[in-house]
């Protein structure tokens, strides 16, 4: 792509606007399918430690093990397998059906660095100090390309042109704003309190959290001397512009926790509110959008980069699919139908969770002992609730008809080959058979796009996994040309 002089676009350019974690796992994606990608975003190149995530959790690392990067973080951060809520609801984690039966405590910077090198070493281009001022689709842009409008670091103006633009850049997405879709909602907490510090005493637990009348705090570690605390208290409503010393946040976290560990050389202090917002669509034309530019989400659960990532999982496949010529474009009409929902989801239960921990009048805490007290006694209940916040128990709606497992997450299940999640590397479909066959279901250009493995089981299911790790088609005793026929309308035709 070129600037706005000549400018000449592939017609399978994809322009990914902010390079959070959302922004980067996307473009790393599609420049591993081919796709050519320039990742534009408008703060300097450096990686912040100022990120508020801190928990990636179990089907995001199963994600992330399908890029081969799980492992990696895995050594880095610290695994927990126990959250404890509301001072009397401990959830165990060690019992996920999941190869990471635990969440992981990793600040989020660590994740946008092996991001970051996955996407330079797999092609993308990128573009630092760089905004989007507007945004021009159809006639304006030309058949079959969208346009965006950019100053460069020294305020230049640029054009670029590409067949399909992604929004990542945040909750005050520049990209949302030119394609002209309001984002409802409201601010749920105020005033919360960020500080990174040091401790004379060491928490007890990995993460620390707890809410005592008016008071909120959580702990948690970076890993080189430093903590972040998050502190709320809801008396104290002012402006997020408002002063903040070290003194404040020790007391809101004296008022939850009991004690405020000896914290002391901060060397970052600030506030933020807290919404709760998402976009009534995840796509205008050729446009769309993931990760904090479609829904944001209170803190609590650790859901919201989770969210994100989960989102440019599903879209990157789908782009490079029918910019591959391998699918209908119709496909990506698909991206918002499955994520969606399950952003209107993460909504529901990460402000049910806060607002459950700030309960002040008796029939909220009323309620708060009832729900506890049914999660801790209930497994029907207590695995619906671990699966919402891992992200393990969401499924997506299948076609009417379909086999029952169309639409559900598929488990790293060992295979004849190895494991399922090795097997998605490279994106592609993994095709598990009951049993060998000498049908070359893996040919010509599909040879690069397919897996084909045996379950190690009896199983009598033939699955057809997508390279997201769900379920695209599912069938009981299927012969060649049933199972080719599912190859085709998933895959495309062999060429």
């Amino acid at each position: 792509m070129n600037g706005k002089n000549g400018n000449t676009s592939d017609s399978r350019d994809v322009i990914v606007v902010g390079a959070g974690p959302t922004g980067l796992l996307l473009a790393g994606d599609l420049a591993a399918a081919g796709i050519p990608v320039t990742l534009v975003e408008k703060r300097r190149h450096e990686i912040s430690n100022l990120s508020r995530a801190f928990v990636v959790h179990a089907r995001t690392l199963e994600q992330l093990d399908a890029r081969g990067l799980a492992d990696e973080l895995e050594a880095q951060g610290r695994p927990l397998d126990r959250i404890n809520l509301f001072g009397r609801l401990s959830v165990r984690l060690d019992t996920l059906p999941s190869r990471f039966n635990h969440l992981l405590v990793i600040p989020q910077y660590e994740v946008e660095k092996v991001l970051e090198r996955r996407a330079v070493e797999a092609g993308v281009r990128f573009r630092y100090e760089t905004e989007v001022t507007a945004v021009e689709q159809g006639a304006e842009a030309g058949s079959g390309t969208v346009a965006v409008e950019l100053r460069g670091p020294a305020g230049e103006p640029d054009r670029l042109t590409a067949a399909y633009v992604v929004g990542t850049d945040g909750h005050r997405s520049a990209v949302r704003e030119a394609i002209g879709l309001p984002f409802p909602g409201k601010a749920v907490i105020r005033s919360v309190v960020l500080a990174d510090v040091r401790l004379d005493e060491k928490p007890a637990e990995v993460l620390t959290a707890n809410a005592v009348g008016d008071a909120f705090a959580f702990i948690a570690p970076f890993g080189d001397g430093y903590y972040r605390i998050i502190g709320w208290h809801r008396g104290r409503d002012v402006p997020d512009s408002t002063p903040l010393d070290l003194d404040e946040v020790r007391e809101i976290t004296r008022l939850a926790l009991g004690r405020d560990y000896g914290m002391r050389d901060a060397r970052w202090m600030s506030r933020f509110h807290s919404d709760e917002r998402q976009a009534p669509a995840y796509r205008v034309g050729r446009v769309f959008l993931a990760g904090d530019a479609a829904h944001v989400h209170t803190p609590a659960g650790g859901q919201g980069m989770n969210t994100g990532l989960q989102d440019a999982a599903n879209l990157g496949w789908k782009l490079a699919a029918v910019l591959g010529g391998h699918a209908d474009p119709a496909l990506l009409d698909t991206y918002e139908a499955e994520r969606h929902p399950v952003g209107k989801a993460v909504l529901r239960s990460s402000g049910g969770i806060v607002r459950l921990a700030m309960a002040k009048h008796p029939w909220t805490l009323a309620l708060r002992a009832a729900l506890t007290t049914l999660v801790n006694h209930l497994p029907p209940a207590r695995t619906r609730v671990i699966g919402q916040v891992t992200g393990l128990g969401y499924t997506y709606a299948a076609p009417r008809g379909a086999h029952r497992l169309v639409g559900t997450r598929v488990p790293d299940v060992t295979l004849t080959t190895g494991r399922l999640y090795e097997s998605l590397r490279g994106g592609r479909f993994v095709l598990i058979t009951p049993r060998a066959t000498d049908q070359p279901y893996a040919r010509g250009d599909r040879e690069d796009r397919l897996a084909v493995a045996c379950w190690t089981s009896d199983r009598r299911t033939t699955v057809l996994v997508r390279p997201d790790g769900y379920v695209a088609w599912a069938a009981e005793g299927a012969d060649d040309a049933t199972i080719e026929a599912a190859l085709t309308a998933a895959l495309g035709a062999v060429s």
